[in-house]
């Protein structure tokens, strides 16, 4: 006989690994035991040596779908406690500074629970709550690891008889499944003094009535309301204050969607798969009329859908058949909202109406979003479903990455992954970062990640900057972008030298002034600017952001003087005197005294600059909103590419959009098209783009480029600047599992301290 100890890490609590454990050795006849085990598993098996080499290869090979096996460590161990038969054991917690622990994400219904929620004949028939191994709440109900139910919020709900019988009985896919509920012993849906089935009846009624509806969902309350109907989804504007920003959608199923916007094999996988992000997707326009009303992505072709997440989704959807704006239950700029009595308060003047349920939150976790370029995904926003599911990364001593000011997220990595945390939002306020804090302190604990070094934005306005700075632990200063380009180059496990491609709106630059369209010479450990934009004044520094026409004005006014000359006022006057006179004399002023015009060379800034001068936006709601327009504008238009010139200047190769904006303007003047001068544009930036590369590779520069930065989002920008580089012979890589913007900074930021840490050149 054979007897070994097994040591399993990773994603292994939460997801039937146990019962998964106890299944494999029952059917090779195998004696012994498995726990839980502070995060991870362990046991000890025996039997014959062929049936144990077997068990352990099944470990890996056959792991539930949700697990993820990160090590198998095999001992041997004397026969002293192990038969006869194979039980599981409670979860013993133990030593936090063993080993760092995972926590796993939520996961959607899964198809057996969703037949059973629509089975007249099961027990669960139309429960929302309805959840298995396989499936349902985890990140967000957990209190403490190991995982089990008396650590979750669930333990508020003891079990009935027969939800206790299936939780014990190792041949039922709900053994030791720690969210199990039903109708009998589970949480209840609450509309006022409504419960269960009257309560859904009630927030049905209303959306019918066109409505709005104050969910509960996973990781935080969700506003909905019937996507078809144009008064409600401008109501909810309204009273979101969210003018423009477009709202996800939730549609019932692939066909739905496939009616609304075209879906790839690659996009169908991600929109059916157990995370359920939000996918941003291109428009699709039948015959008839448009089943969503034009308020839902305002002067877009593109639009987010996703499928339900819980079983309470699918009960809403089956009764409204028809499509739904789910967004998150907040207000504009403020997280969303978790807690029962705040969420009553936030959103009293939102909501018509409030479907809650007993249940409490533990973590705030908003909806996921990515999209694709080809078959390359690019992952915009990882919250629920995605996070805190580590990446991995070469990190040996503790380290945490603080993150940037806007979509912020902070990152805890050790032991050789990274756990990206919630997306907090733009960390601009008291409640913001009150909702990091929390989010911090919580997946601290869990993960059992002690940070020996907490790496920070040079940046000492932004609040991570000051949080990290009155930490009692030691600091490193990252630069933002190097952070941007770093993320991408740890995500795909590049090692040595780089050339990094960082395109955004803001970031502070080591010379102390506001970069964003940089080309930089990087390790992980460092960096050297070899490129960049030409920099301009930005009037009124946050009120440049708000209003890219004052962009604009601060381009044509006083960009940065590299020997071309600035447009004629014949060619400019077509835009100057659409505005008003005062502020552009009010501009021109700040300009030439310098009066509060922080200048930048941001890429960001420049794709606002072009959304102005063609009349595309003055002003914006929400940080992009400018280049999501021209993006829209371009769409798959071909146009001759702008004039354009590269210098050299103080040592590093330097773009001059001057002949760019004047060819532009130019051609607008003689009548061409919006939508040819917006492709012109993107084309124009990739070809820039290629040639910075080309002339850094020249002068030594590795062949391996790594995008980052929130311009990347762009799919037309991102597809023609991979294109051109591969034409170069050059290897491109850009963030798939870690956002491209600034909710990838934390990650880059944590990589950038573990490489100082360990000495990497």
């Amino acid at each position: 006989m054979t007897v070994r100890r097994f040591h399993v890490e990773g994603i292994v609590q939460g997801v039937g690994f146990r019962p998964f454990v106890y299944r494999t050795a029952s059917s090779l006849g195998l004696d012994g035991w498995v726990a839980n085990v502070n995060g991870h598993v362990e046991g000890e098996v025996a039997g014959p040596p062929r049936a144990v080499e077997e068990f352990v290869a099944r470990l890996r090979a056959d792991a539930p779908a949700l697990a993820r096996v990160r090590r198998i460590r095999l001992t041997e161990a004397p026969p002293v406690d192990v038969g006869p038969g194979f039980r599981v054991r409670h979860s013993v917690p133990a030593d936090a500074a063993a080993v760092v622990r995972e926590v796993p994400p939520d996961a959607a219904i899964c198809d057996a629970c969703l037949r059973e929620l629509r089975d007249p004949r099961d027990r669960r028939h139309r429960y929302p709550f309805i959840n298995c191994t396989d499936c349902g709440p985890r990140a967000t109900i957990i209190e403490d690891l190991p995982y089990d139910r008396v650590r979750t919020t669930m333990r508020r709900f003891p079990l009935c008889a027969a939800c206790a019988a299936e939780y014990a009985d190792p041949a039922d896919r709900r053994f030791h499944a720690e969210p199990i509920a039903c109708p009998e012993c589970g949480p209840r849906l609450a509309w006022e003094e409504l419960r269960g089935e009257e309560a859904l009846r009630a927030a049905v009624k209303t959306v019918e009535e066109g409505g709005i509806v104050a969910l509960k969902g996973l990781g935080g309350y969700q506003l909905l309301c019937d996507a078809g109907d144009s008064r409600a989804v401008r109501d909810l504007r309204r009273r979101k204050h969210r003018p423009t920003k477009p709202f996800a959608v939730m549609v019932p199923d692939l066909r739905t969607a496939s009616r609304l916007a075209r879906i790839g094999s690659t996009e169908e996988q991600t929109l059916t798969s157990p995370e359920r992000p939000v996918v941003l997707l291109a428009r699709t326009r039948g015959h008839g009329p448009d089943p969503l009303a034009r308020e839902v992505h305002p002067g877009l072709t593109r639009v987010g859908l996703f499928l339900p997440t819980t079983g309470l989704h699918h009960l809403l959807l089956d009764e409204l058949a028809r499509p739904l704006v789910v967004t998150s239950g907040n207000l504009s700029d403020e997280p969303i909202a978790v807690d029962d009595t705040a969420a009553r308060g936030a959103l009293a003047g939102v909501a018509d109406g409030f479907l809650t349920h007993d249940r409490e939150i533990r973590s705030r976790y908003d909806d996921s979003v990515v999209q694709f370029t080809g078959r390359t995904r690019v992952t915009v926003r990882r919250a629920r479903g995605l996070a805190p599911a580590p990446l991995p990364m070469t990190v040996r001593e503790p380290v945490a990455g603080a993150g940037a000011q806007l979509k912020h997220t902070f990152t805890l990595a050790a032991d050789g992954h990274a756990h990206l945390g919630p997306h907090t939002g733009d960390l601009a306020d008291l409640s913001t970062h009150e909702a990091f804090l929390a989010s911090y302190d919580q997946l601290r604990r869990l993960t059992g990640i002690e940070p020996r070094v907490v790496a920070h934005d040079l940046h000492p306005g932004y609040l991570s900057t000051q949080w990290a700075e009155a930490q009692p632990v030691g600091r490193m200063p990252v630069q933002h972008h190097h952070a941007h380009v770093a993320a991408c180059a740890a995500e795909h496990g590049v090692r040595g030298a780089f050339l990094g491609i960082a395109y955004d709106g803001l970031g502070l630059g080591d010379d102390g002034t506001l970069w964003g369209g940089e080309i930089l010479l990087a390790t992980l450990s460092g960096y050297r600017r070899v490129g960049r934009f030409a920099s301009a004044p930005l009037p009124g520094g946050d009120a440049a952001v708000r209003h890219p026409s004052r962009a604009a004005l601060g381009r044509l006014f006083g960009s940065e003087t590299l020997g071309s000359p600035r447009p004629y006022p014949w060619l400019t006057r077509h835009f100057t005197e659409r505005l008003d006179p005062r502020e552009v004399a009010t501009v021109r002023a700040m300009v030439a005294r310098d009066v509060n015009c922080p200048r930048a060379s941001s890429a960001g800034r420049l794709f606002d600059t072009v959304a102005a001068l063609l009349g595309l936006a003055d002003r914006v709601s929400y940080e992009g909103e400018a280049a999501v327009l021209l993006e829209t504008a371009a769409g798959d238009e071909h146009a001759v590419p702008l004039g354009h010139r590269i210098v050299r200047s103080q040592g590093l190769w330097v773009y001059d959009p001057t002949p760019t904006l004047v060819d532009l303007l130019t051609r607008q003047l003689g009548g061409e098209s919006v939508a040819r001068l917006a492709a012109a544009f993107h084309a124009t930036v990739a070809i820039v783009t290629a040639d910075l590369a080309a002339r850094a590779v020249a002068e030594g520069a590795p062949r391996t480029v790594c995008l980052g930065g929130g311009c990347f989002v762009n799919w037309r920008l991102l597809t023609e600047v991979r294109r051109r580089l591969h034409a170069q012979g050059l290897r491109v890589f850009v963030g798939g599992q870690v956002p491209v913007g600034d909710g990838g900074v934390s990650y880059g930021q944590a990589a950038v301290a573990a490489a100082r840490l360990a000495g990497e050149e």
